[in-house]
């Protein structure tokens, strides 16, 4: 993949000072045309050789067009606050909001790349990270990001020679460490590697481009130009973004039996007992929560339900037995403007928890199959293609030791009518009920297919969903609490999840 890159393309200097102005012109253009319309977010990663041109194709960049446009991130070794979390998170954190351009210099593929060159993953789980990567990025196509993948590459007789000249000269020299000495060592091994790596992720949606770093004039032009024809071709072309649907269509049950019509939603259970109860799981999270060995985890614990179904009276059961410093209670709503602008997932990964911490999420990101598909406040492809981008979101967090907790809470109609009516009867619940509570039961049954279809796509053996009987709050509450204990007991017991399989 690299020998096109090798041939020793050159631009000539006067061709470069011809055509230079003309494109900073236009890409300006193009990117205030971007920032005027905000449909989309441009992702540029910026990866390669130690001395090809990395650095100084970030700082051309931000030269030629507004930097007050561009969000620029260089990734080095994890901080404590990204180590405490999957290893993605850093990458969430960084995407651009539609209508701006981010430059990510280093990014998802440095750090597997270098895990497997010095061994500390092995080829399965390396190939698995790959395939991670691939899922990632077609989800963030399908979202409409544009990705550009820029690989910066040089020969090793040439990559040895950039550093020496780097190194040589006192306005540079800064630019050469030990570490790039140090991968130099291991060029072929690199080598062997990233192109393992951009042969398996270079798709139709995110396809690579490897550059020729030896020649600055053929390098900065070449990427010039690849950034202004892919954000014309979207601004002029806006329909032409992947959107296609890669699941078989989903049908009703032929005898119209769903998951939740077999729950017993009437389980019995005295004021006494739940008391005594309440008191022991309470006193029992409170401990597992205190445990050394949960500095090592964190907690999501997911809450979703029909409406009026318990969800904010189990909750408050939960953080009752907690330190108010250790957990966050996330509400999700509709999104906000500064939301919408990112993929539908970036407002919950931004929430998940440092270890020793919890959060629990009152409604998630189960939105998009939920109420965004029953609503239609999104295209059949983009709930379709949900469920699988939910559960890598999940498996994620299982593999860096989150333990992720998911609740269902099912009541029937009858008893909806009666707590609906009694929050209207009762002033200090009033707030609870609205117009649109009132409109969700009008279209209970298309929410029985989509609560069906939730579960039986997103119920995996490392994120399972509890489906809870709530018409009995008393009951429901004690089986949440004695289920999240269950799991974080069980997790605590057992090694952490390992990425280096």
């Amino acid at each position: 993949m690299f020998e096109t890159a090798e041939l020793g393309h050159k631009l000539d200097k006067a061709i470069y000072r011809q055509e230079e102005p003309g494109l900073r012109q236009a890409l300006l253009e193009a990117q205030y045309e971007l920032k005027q319309r905000s449909e989309f977010a441009v992702v540029i990663l910026i990866n390669g050789v130690d001395g090809a041109g990395k650095g100084e194709t970030v700082n051309l960049l931000n030269e030629w067009m507004d930097p007050r446009l561009i969000q620029t991130h260089a990734f080095g070794a994890p901080s404590d606050e990204e180590s405490d979390r999957p290893r993605m998170w850093r990458y969430w954190r960084a995407l651009p909001p539609k209508g701006r351009v981010g430059i990510l210099f280093g990014s998802w593929y440095s750090e597997p790349i270098l895990q497997r060159v010095s061994g500390d993953i092995k080829a399965a789980r390396f190939e698995q990270e790959n395939e991670e990567i691939v899922r990632f990025e077609k989800m963030l196509v399908h979202e409409g990001v544009l990705l550009f993948k820029f690989w910066f590459h040089l020969a090793k007789d040439r990559q040895k020679k950039r550093l020496k000249e780097l190194e040589k000269d006192p306005r540079t020299r800064w630019r050469v460490t030990d570490a790039d000495w140090e991968h130099f060592k291991h060029y072929d091994e690199f080598r062997e590697v990233s192109e393992k790596s951009l042969l398996k992720t270079s798709s139709a949606e995110a396809p690579w481009v490897v550059i020729d770093g030896e020649d600055t004039c053929y390098r900065s032009l070449t990427v010039g130009r690849l950034l202004l024809a892919g954000i014309r071709k979207r601004l002029d072309q806006p329909d032409s973004r992947v959107m296609a649907i890669e699941a078989a269509p989903l049908l009703p049950p032929l005898d119209k039996l769903y998951l939740l019509d077999r729950l017993t939603l009437n389980q019995t259970m005295e004021k006494a007992d739940y008391e005594r109860e309440l008191e022991a799981w309470q006193g029992k999270l409170n401990t597992l929560s205190r445990h050394p060995a949960f500095t090592k985890r964190s907690v999501v614990a997911v809450f979703e339900g029909h409406d009026a179904a318990g969800k904010g009276g189990a909750i408050r059961r939960l953080t009752a037995a907690l330190d108010a410093r250790q957990y966050q209670v996330v509400p999700i709503a509709a999104p906000t403007e500064e939301e919408r602008a990112q993929p539908y997932l970036w407002r919950f990964w931004r929430h998940l928890p440092r270890r020793g911490r919890l959060t629990i999420f009152d409604r998630s990101w189960y939105g998009r199959v939920l109420v965004e598909r029953v609503e239609g406040f999104c295209a059949e492809a983009d709930w379709m293609r949900a469920y699988a981008e939910i559960n890598d979101f999940e498996r994620e967090m299982v593999e860096n030791g989150v333990i992720v907790v998911k609740f269902w809470l099912a009541i029937d109609q009858d008893e909806q009518l009666k707590r609906f009516n009694e929050r209207e009867q009762i002033e200090f619940k009033r707030f609870k009920i609205t117009e649109e509570d009132w409109r969700n039961r009008e279209k209970w049954g298309q929410y029985a297919v989509a609560v069906h279809d939730m579960v039986d796509r997103t119920s995996t053996s490392i994120a399972p969903w509890t489906l809870v009987e709530a018409n009995n709050k008393l009951y429901a509450r004690i089986k949440i609490l004695k289920t999240l204990c269950k799991a974080i007991e069980s997790a605590l017991a057992a090694p952490k999840g390992e990425r280096n399989g």
